[in-house]
Parts: C-alpha cells; sequence; structure tokens
C-alpha cells in the first residue's frame, strides 16, 4: 500500500467496467485482491448520473474490514482529486476543539462567555461548548446577513461578530437547531485558546497526525484550478442559489475557498476523508484519547432533542437505512455524504459536484445504500 492509503499497481486487480456492472466513461476500480467482486455495482449511480451529465465529478471510496475500493468519475481525473467538503468539515473542526479538551485547555461544559466574553445576554450565559458542538444552543443555522457578508467577502471575524449578536431560538438544551454559527463560535473558542488561526489548529492536531496529505481548512495554499469545481448552478441558497451575481463569493469563488469557514471550508480527497472516519472506528489515539473519540461519536442530550454527538450526526437519517444505529457521518450541500458504521466496520465516502438538494434520491445517496446492503449480505 502506498503513503496514500492505496494498493499499489502491482496489488490491484484491474476490473474493466463490464465486470463491474458499469458503463465505462472513466471510471476505474481499485481494490484489494481477495475482495475483487466484493463491491461490484456498489457505484452504479454515480457512474449513470455522470454518464447522463447530470454530475460532472464524483470519487466513491469504500471500505469493509481490511477492503478497499475507490471509483473516480468524470472531471475528477483521479482518486486523489481535491473536493470542497462543505458540512463534513464540521466534524474535523470539532475533532479539533476536542483535542483542547484532551489537553485540558476546554472542558466540554465550560460556557462560552467564559472564553468569548462579548458573548452575553438573551441567556447566552447558558450556553456551553457542548451545545455548540451538538448543534444545542439556539444559534442559527446562517446569520440573517449570510448573503450581504459574503457578497462583501467578510472576514471569518465579521462571522464571529454577527454570531455573538444574533438572538438564540430557545433556551440552550432544550432543542436541536442545525447551527452552522455555533460550529463557528466553537472554532473561535479553539482559535483564542490555543493562540492559533483554525486553518493551523487543524492541520497539526487533526490532518498531519492522521496522515491526510490533501487535507486543508482553506485551499492549503493550493491554486484554486487544481480543485474539483461544484456545479454551482444549483448551488444551496447560502452558497447564491446559481444567481449570476454570486460568482465573486459562491463555493468556487477565490474568497470562499480561501475563507477556510469552520462549518464548511475543508477540502480533501475521498482518501482523507476515510483516513479520519477510520480513527474514530479504531480510536488509535492518535489524535483524541480513545474515551475523547468515543464521546464524539455518543449521542449528547436526549433522543427528544436531538440524534447528534459533537460535531457528528448519529444514525440512519445520516448515512444509510441499511446501517446500524450505531452509525456516524455527516453530509455537505455541494454534493458530499461520509459514514462510519462500528458493526460492521465500515466506511463509505462519495464526493461530487451535484449539491445535495438537486435530486431526491441523490446519488450520493444510492450508492451509499447500495454499499451498506452489500456489507449487510457478507
Amino acid at each position: 500500500m502506498n503513503n496514500r492509503g492505496f494498493f499499489s499497481r502491482r496489488d490491484v486487480v484491474r476490473l474493466s467496467c463490464t465486470a463491474a456492472g458499469l458503463s465505462c466513461v472513466g471510471g476505474r476500480l481499485m481494490l484489494n485482491r481477495a475482495e475483487a467482486s466484493g463491491f461490484d455495482g456498489v457505484a452504479a449511480a454515480i457512474q449513470q448520473s455522470v454518464q447522463s451529465g447530470q454530475m460532472k465529478a464524483a470519487v466513491m471510496m469504500v471500505q469493509h474490514r481490511d477492503a478497499q475500493a475507490v471509483w473516480p468519475f468524470g472531471e475528477a481525473v483521479s482518486a486523489d482529486s481535491v473536493f470542497l467538503l462543505a458540512s463534513i468539515t464540521k466534524p474535523m473542526v470539532a475533532t479539533s476543539v476536542m483535542a483542547l479538551c484532551d489537553s485540558g485547555d476546554l472542558r466540554l461544559d465550560d460556557r462560552v462567555d467564559a472564553f468569548i466574553p462579548e458573548f452575553s445576554g438573551d441567556n447566552r450565559n447558558q450556553v456551553t461548548i457542548r451545545h455548540l458542538l451538538s448543534h444545542c444552543s439556539g444559534l442559527p443555522d446562517q446569520l440573517p446577513e449570510n448573503r450581504q457578508l459574503r457578497s462583501s467577502h467578510a472576514s471569518l471575524d465579521e462571522f464571529v461578530e454577527g454570531a455573538m449578536r444574533v438572538p438564540l431560538a430557545f433556551l440552550p438544551g432544550s432543542k436541536f437547531l442545525y447551527s452552522s454559527m455555533g460550529i463557528l463560535l466553537a472554532s473561535e473558542i479553539a482559535v483564542r485558546v490555543s493562540g492559533m488561526p483554525m486553518k493551523r489548529l487543524i492541520q497539526e492536531r487533526v490532518f498531519a497526525p492522521l496522515g491526510m496529505q490533501t487535507a486543508s481548512l482553506g485551499t492549503g495554499g493550493r491554486p484554486i484550478a487544481s480543485l474539483v469545481r461544484c456545479q454551482t448552478e444549483h448551488a444551496a441558497a447560502e452558497a447564491g442559489a446559481g444567481d449570476a451575481d454570486s460568482s465573486a463569493w459562491d463555493w468556487n469563488s477565490l474568497y470562499w475557498r480561501e475563507l477556510g469557514a469552520p462549518w464548511g471550508g475543508a477540502h480533501g480527497s475521498a482518501g482523507d476523508v476515510v483516513k479520519f472516519l477510520a480513527d474514530f472506528l479504531q480510536l488509535s489515539g492518535k489524535v483524541l484519547k480513545p474515551a475523547t473519540a468515543g464521546e464524539m461519536v455518543t449521542r449528547q442530550f436526549s433522543p427528544a432533542v436531538t440524534s447528534r454527538g459533537l460535531g457528528f450526526g448519529l444514525g440512519r437519517s445520516n448515512s444509510s437505512r441499511h446501517c446500524s444505529q450505531e452509525v456516524f457521518g455527516h453530509t455537505g450541500s455541494t454534493g458530499t455524504l461520509a459514514w462510519a458504521d462500528p458493526k460492521s466496520q465500515a466506511i463509505c465516502v462519495v464526493l461530487t459536484t451535484l449539491p445535495g438538494g438537486v435530486v431526491d434520491p441523490h446519488p450520493r445517496q444510492v450508492a451509499s445504500d447500495a454499499f451498506a446492503t452489500r456489507i449487510r449480505q457478507r
């Protein structure tokens, strides 16, 4: 196996698209020799979407115990193609925050205002780091002025200022509300405590220890032309919804790619996302203490409130209906999906350029379901 986690040419069984049950548009299958037929056809929905022109590029990578396979399609010229991961960023940033808990610099139940004194009034003194990371703080997903901020190329500091002022939707801990701004404030705490920008902190505490060689928050100094482009004509509302006047700040813009938003600005390959998830299956201790990693994939509040861990979504709604209830992972609005199932020891990562809300079911979900079904049959 090479240093990117893929099998060398001598170790790879090359199957034709016909043998894999797919029509050939450029997808290539690489997998462990002993498992050569085990994943046939699971990426068919992705292949078909690319062939029809619905999807411009994708990479699907799956792992089951020691067997691994990866398929690049369309404009993704290799398995190492780098995508905008969108909200898969959230558990990665949460891991950086939890690393500071492991070092004794933070505690999950510390109040936010202990680190951000400006965060005051309107029950804000009841918000804890745990609330931020589990989407139970009452903070919104996006700020009301999100469009104005992005169109003016606002800094992250300006987003933080908005998140400190925006009204809470409910008493902290009483309800669930998906909250990109909660992840932003958790990141701001980590930045203030560590004295490092989040781009550096996540590189040193998460990406480097796990050997995630393509991963970065922001572009990582790479030319933007080297990154896979999103299909912004179908962008989510917060990214301009495909409006012509949003091209200077949408998902493909230099502004957004370089900003490194802690709620959705990470880049990486499918292989690096697999490495990240594998660390939570193996509890290796490379980044977090095993008990801390376990806490991240454990429900933080009662089922009546949320099925969230810390940064991670829990349960089948975040992965596949064919997974166990122990599964954890995340999706991203740019068209990404990633999950790991401790019961089956399986990992599935699908990175695409087709935004998540364009079609139902999205090809990423169909392919994910196909893999999870195959694993159940093994």
